[in-house]
């Protein structure tokens, strides 16, 4: 039967063929088909022979192809077909589809969409069809579908429509997607099959997935690729919600979560993010949607946009150099916007309330970090690249000078250095997790420390410290880079070098070969010919004998030369036996030894005594001056710092004896006779100068008060430096004589000898430099004294109360000058440490010995100022300076300061610390900070209380702004959702209502506090509202003739504070309000934007907005009323009324940027005007807009005023400084004048764009609006009348005169003017 088709077929007869087809039943060619198929043989030949026999236009021809489709269909997907047979059939099938009828395609392709539905697609090769029948239909002009005719493109678009909204079986999602790649859509097919196939994502295997991407981006080349952008995103967004949901134990509605391992999710979601980026390559426009999508969703959900798997597809993309720049500032600006975000939310309860939390961007970065372990390698060196962008971009800048402000690095408070943390936890945390990126992150920190020579680093010694640390044996296997890095030490400055030495000071532990090449560098430098190459080599040096501290007695040559090194015991784990340590330290201190005749910055570290030292007894005074000063090209020099010398010494001595104390007794005698002898020497000397220092007046050392202390002369310059050695050695040898006294008293009467002569000689150099024309250098020279030595003078002097030590500290407690100046020294010590983190002392650079001492300083000021009231102290206000009551109060005000800035993680200790009932002792871990604040918030309340209770005369000004400043900084340590928090805003409130003192700086201060404690409670418009009304009251109506009913709110609201005081206050809160609006548009209109394509949930969207815009509307209403208020008031010419002005301005700008985002929604169609809205635009046509035109005539009248005042009383002066004055005067005017037309245009703007919100709204909101009428030609009504009647009366006079004296020729040219006047 098959020979006889294929020889029909082959002889043409076609009549033959189609006679015999005929006589066949279906169910014949079927099995004809199949056995030719199955066997491979010439089935192609088969079934073109019999559709020769079966023309289409015979009916039964087109059923019998009808049928040949159908079977063949059925048997390519049944899987029996070898690959090659079934591939033949289809391409035969579809060379043959062109000839069928447009009925006879509409069946098949509504076989396909029934076989879709029913799930019996299995192996997808018969789909390979399906597009061939799809195009042909669509060129069709006419087919028959319900009751009615389509055409071939409506019709397949009903076919996509029904397929793409019927049930897909999981299995054959991937075939669909791959053959629609061939079938010709419009945008919105594609568009039915996007979604449509991104709706499978959830009910698809994880494994599945990359296929099916691959595949959808095959397809995203005929267009919708914002869609697949987006769809991926959003499903693996969820996913990793429901992963973290699964993490953290929350129980989820989604079985998925339980079933997807993590590492599982990581591996697909890396192979997805290769698909994208190899078909970004491929097609540019693809990553230009994608930049396109993340700009566009910055505004809206940013959790979405910036979410893991995004930040890592973002940073693969990173890696095509044409999109590496844009992805890059993209990433700088989004971080840089989350943090600022979080701080501005940060600081307003109002928008807490408001805003839900942001996401945390910064914490999806670091979860991309951790993810990149999962074999995403193609994440990792962007990571790196980003870090570093990060760490370069947001790092510390150099200020003036090329000075660099010390940073805390615990306390990162800017949004610049939030991201600079952030870059340097990014490269950290890579370089823990990748080996193979870690040599580069090394060679990249190395090289910025080891190039910016002339920019700050701290940041990058802060890394690099921190790598070391993570992994100090991992880094061993780099140390040639490290090695490399140590020779440029000579070449950097003192502080880099100093920094580098520290961060890699565990590395030198491990490797002898990295220390061997340190040592050699250092020893090369010793030699350098540049000063600061030298300071560096005595640094490193020095940091080097810290870490190697030799066990056992010390010999007496050791000791002579180790003692003198000062300070460098530091007790460390070592690797090399201590034998190997001596001969270390022993090489080192040789080296050492040649900075004894270096310059002075050199030998700041290292002294000998002897050269200075007058030996003979009887000799006055006892230290050679001569010898430490040095002239060079006809300029003095201080050669040797002796003040500095000494105190090196007495701190050897001091730890020596300590040191011998805690160790044992060594068996060998000589030795420690020996030590003994050199410890008695520098003893005896030293009481030997404190002896002879005493006896000593100013004149031994040529300083009496007809001395030169000029800093323009040679010998000016000289006596300086003299005064100053001089003062630092009766200090060194005041701290001496304290610290081995044992409670003496001829000790303490030494030391007040040695004090009364420093204050005698400090007040000489005050008085004379006071007379310079160089303020700065009447600036007090920093104490010798060591912070510990502070601590426990302090305590000595306010705190012992032991009954042996009485009556010898009753030597010192007799000098109110010395315990002010102990009290001043400590301040001095104070600022110091919050400047720089480091205090003067052998344990200054100890932070946490340093903190204990500062812990022990607070608690004696503390006790001071509480236990003894500043009443008490009246006397001292006869004395020069500051009372002790107030530099204890300004030393607490530092301390407190200090504390949160550099020792945020021991708040909690510190508060426990300082208590001073318990004395510190038993510290209770567990303490709750906002009480502990609270209790000392109570005290200093109190205190403030007694100052604002007593009579005017008694009040001391300064010492309450020093108490608000106080309780302003303990105020931050509660929390604000605290009961304590309440009461203190309560108390706060109360006392600026109750409180009518006419103080103008005690005004501000507390009144700063009021608003900084309100805007963590809620916003403070209501407060702004009430003292707009009190300062209109005070300060009176710009309309003299308008009497203005008594207010009064606030009593700190007065003829003297209100302005400027207040109003400045008034308006920079009233700008911080307009700024958290500005921000809230801002957000409204971003999530606008992404909304208009949420058509379905447009209502619930506009319902979540609705909040926001309310408060929107009453903050703005509130204080519109605010400015009307202050508009109306009669503020003086000045800074006031310019901030006012730029204030107006700036909220018509935001009232504009409101009316912008409503014509926005109007134009989605997914907003609508509220009543409130409407309101306010009315509240602001009748109570703002004209009061603005009053205020800006007023504001140019007084200005008027002011410069004719100005001219009239330089009249009297010679011409010159007439012309300098009016100048003057002109330059301010028309400085204070600036911001008028920029309100006007601000006003104008407003009303232009209400106009198009009128149009859009079809509501009319310029009923509300009057005419505009301020421009530089205006007409005063009031004024115009009294000009017409005095012309008018002008004219009268004329008219009689002429008449009775005049021609008429005359008369008709004294008329003309007046005609033009009348014009006029």
């Amino acid at each position: 039967m098959d020979l006889k088709i294929l020889d029909l077929a082959a002889s043409e007869d076609l009549q033959g063929l189609q006679q015999f087809l005929q006589r066949m039943k279906e169910q014949e060619v079927g099995a004809l088909i199949t056995r030719h198929a199955l066997k491979g043989k010439e089935i192609g030949m088969l079934v073109r022979a019999i559709f020769k026999g079966s023309p289409c236009f015979q009916n039964e021809g087109v059923c019998r192809r009808l049928f040949v489709y159908k079977h063949c269909m059925q048997l390519v997907e049944s899987g029996d077909l070898q690959s090659d047979i079934a591939t033949d059939i289809i391409g035969l099938l579809m060379l043959e589809a062109h000839q069928l009828p447009g009925a006879t395609l509409a069946e098949l392709a509504s076989l396909y969409v029934d076989a879709i539905k029913g799930g019996s697609i299995l192996n997808g090769k018969s789909l390979d069809l399906f597009p061939t029948i799809l195009t042909v239909l669509a060129s069709q002009e006419s087919l028959s579908y319900g009751g009615g005719q389509l055409n071939g493109e409506e019709y397949k678009k009903q076919l996509i429509n029904t397929l793409c909204s019927s049930r897909w079986d999981p299995k054959c999602v991937i075939h669909l997607t791959s053959m629609f790649r061939d079938v010709p859509v419009s945008t919105e097919e594609l568009q039915f099959v996007m979604v449509k196939v991104l709706r499978m994502f959830p009910k698809l295997d994880l494994q599945e997935l990359p296929p099916l991407v691959y595949q959808l981006l095959l397809l995203s080349s005929k267009g919708c690729k914002k869609t697949l952008l987006e769809g991926i995103i959003t499903f693996f967004h969820q996913q990793d919600q429901l992963q973290k949901e699964e993490q953290t134990g929350t129980e989820s509605t989604e079985l998925e979560a339980v079933t997807v391992p993590q590492d599982q999710l990581r591996h697909i979601e890396g192979t997805i993010i290769l698909h994208i980026v190899f078909a970004i390559k491929l097609d540019h426009d693809l990553g230009r949607e994608l930049i396109r999508y993340l700009k566009a969703g910055q505004q809206g959900d940013t959790s979405r946009i910036l979410c893991s798997f995004n930040i890592a597809l973002m940073l693969s993309v990173a890696r095509i150099h044409r999109f590496e720049e844009q992805v890059f500032d993209f990433l700088k600006t989004s971080i840089i916007k989350s943090f600022k975000d979080g701080q501005f939310q940060q600081n307003s309860k109002f928008l807490q309330d408001l805003i839900p939390g942001q996401c945390n961007v910064p914490e999806m970065i670091l979860e991309t970090v951790t993810n990149s372990v999962f074999g995403w390698d193609h994440v990792t060196q962007s990571l790196v690249q980003l870090g570093f962008i990060f760490m370069d971009s947001f790092g510390p800048k150099a200020g003036s000078f090329g000075k660099v402000s010390e940073t805390n690095p615990s306390a990162a408070k800017t949004p610049a250095q939030q991201t600079c943390r952030l870059g340097a936890k990014i490269l950290l945390e890579t370089f823990k997790m990748h080996e193979p990126i870690r040599s580069e992150i090394l060679e990249q920190v190395l090289n910025r420390v080891v190039t910016k020579t002339m920019s700050p680093i701290n940041h990058y010694i802060d890394l690099l410290s921190d790598i070391v640390t993570s992994a100090p044996l991992i880094l061993l296997d780099s140390s040639s880079k490290v090695i490399e890095a140590f020779d440029h030490l000579s070449y950097l400055p003192l502080s880099t070098v100093q920094g580098l030495l520290k961060a890699v000071q565990p590395l030198l532990k491990v490797s002898m070969s990295m220390k061997d090449s340190l040592i050699l560098v250092l020893r090369k430098a010793m030699f350098s010919s540049h000063l600061d190459s030298r300071k560096s080599a005595v640094a490193g040096f020095l940091l080097l004998l810290k870490n190697f501290k030799v066990l056992g007695s010390l010999a007496s040559s050791q000791c002579t030369q180790s003692l003198t090194a000062s300070q460098v015991q530091v007790d460390v784990h070592m690797r090399y036996n201590a034998s190997a340590n001596e001969a270390l330290c022993l090489e080192i201190l040789g080296s050492l030894r040649r900075c004894l005749s270096q310059q002075v910055d050199v030998r700041l570290m290292l002294y000998e005594l002897k050269r200075y030292y007058e030996v003979e007894e009887d000799l006055l005074p006892p230290i050679k001056l001569e010898g430490c000063i040095t002239t060079q090209g006809g300029q003095i020099y201080l050669q040797e710092p002796l003040a500095h010398l000494l105190c090196c010494i007495q701190n050897c001595l001091a730890w020596c004896k300590q040191s011998l104390l805690h160790c044992p007794r060594s068996d060998e005698d000589d030795d420690d006779d020996e030590e003994g002898s050199f410890q008695h020497d520098l003893e005896e000397q030293l009481d030997c100068i404190t002896r002879r220092m005493i006896k000593s007046e100013l004149e031994d050392f040529e300083l009496d008060k007809s001395a030169d202390f000029s800093l323009a002369s040679n010998v000016g310059i000289k006596n300086n430096i003299y005064a100053v050695l001089v003062m630092g050695v009766y200090e060194v040898l005041m701290e001496h004589n304290f610290i081995t006294s044992n409670y003496s008293m001829n000790r303490f009467e030494d030391v007040i000898s040695l004090f009364n002569r420093y204050h005698k000689l400090s007040d000489l150099l005050k008085e004379k430099s006071g007379k310079g024309k160089t303020p700065s250098s009447s600036k007090t020279a920093r104490s010798l004294l060591t912070f510990s030595f502070v601590s426990c003078l302090l305590t000595a002097l306010f705190r012992d109360n032991a009954q042996s030590h009485e009556e010898s500290l009753s030597v010192l407690r007799s000098s109110n000058e010395f315990m002010r100046y102990a009290v001043s020294v400590a301040l001095q010590k104070i600022q110091q440490l919050e400047e720089t983190g480091q205090a003067d002392g052998p344990d200054g650079q100890n932070a946490e010995k340093t903190f204990k001492y500062l812990c022990e300083i607070t608690r004696v000021l503390l006790w001071r100022y509480t236990s003894i009231p500043s009443v008490v102290e009246e006397s001292g206000k006869k004395e020069k300076g500051r009372t002790i009551s107030l530099l204890c109060l300004e030393g607490l005000l530092r301390i407190f300061n200090t504390v949160q800035h550099r020792y945020q993680n021991k708040i909690q200790q510190f508060l426990s610390a300082i208590d001073v009932v318990s004395d510190g002792e038993g510290e209770q871990e567990d303490i709750n900070i906002t009480e502990k604040a609270a209790f000392h918030i109570r005290q200093f309340q109190r205190s403030l209380v007694t100052q604002l209770s007593g009579d005017e005369e008694d009040f001391n000004s300064k010492e309450a702004q020093l108490l608000v400043s106080i309780l302003s900084t303990l105020s931050r340590l509660l929390e604000p959702t605290s009961e304590q928090f309440g009461q203190m805003l309560t108390w706060t409130v109360k006392i600026c209502k109750e409180s009518n003192l006419e103080d103008v700086h005690f005004c501000k201060g507390l009144m700063s506090m009021m608003f900084s404690l309100h805007v963590q409670h809620k916003s403070p418009v209501s407060l702004l509202q009430e003292m707009s009304r009190d300062i209109h009251s005070r300060l009176g109506d710009i309309d003299q003739d308008i009497e203005i009913e008594e207010q009064s709110h606030f009593a700190m609201v007065n003829s003297k504070t209100a302005a400027p005081t207040v109003v400045q206050l008034v308006l920079c809160q009233a700008e911080k309000v307009l700024d958290e609006v500005d921000w809230l548009i801002t957000k409204l209109k971003g999530q606008l934007s992404s909304d208009k394509e949420l058509t379905d949930e447009n209502s619930q969207v506009s319902t979540a907005r609705e909040p926001v815009e309310k408060a929107i509307v009453l903050q703005l209403g509130t204080l519109l009323t605010a400015f009307h208020e202050l508009i109306q008031t009669s503020i003086p010419a000045g800074s006031c009324v310019d901030i006012l002005l730029k204030e107006l301005a700036k909220m018509y700008s935001i009232l504009t940027s409101l009316v912008k985002y409503y014509i926005q929604g109007y134009t989605g169609h997914v907003a609508h005007l509220p009543a409130r809205f409407e309101k306010m635009v009315k509240l602001s046509g009748s109570h703002l807009t004209p009061q603005c035109y009053a205020f800006i005539t007023y504001v140019q009248h007084i200005q008027s005023e002011t410069m004719s005042f100005g001219g009239g009383a330089e009249k009297k002066k010679d011409k010159k400084k007439e012309m300098a004055a009016i100048t003057a005067a002109t330059a301010r005017v028309l400085r204070e004048t600036k911001p008028i037309p920029n309100l006007i245009f601000a006003i104008e703007q407003y009303e232009k764009f209400l106009i198009h919100l009128t149009k859009k709204s079809k509501v009319n909101l310029m009923q509300y609006m009057k005419l505009s009428t301020s421009r530089d030609f205006r007409i005063n009504a009031a004024t115009l009348d009294a000009a017409l009647q005095e012309q008018e009366a002008e004219e009268i006079q004329d008219e009689a005169d002429d008449q009775s004296n005049i021609t008429v020729d005359e008369n008709q040219e004294n008329r003309e003017p007046k005609k033009k006047r009348r014009k006029r």
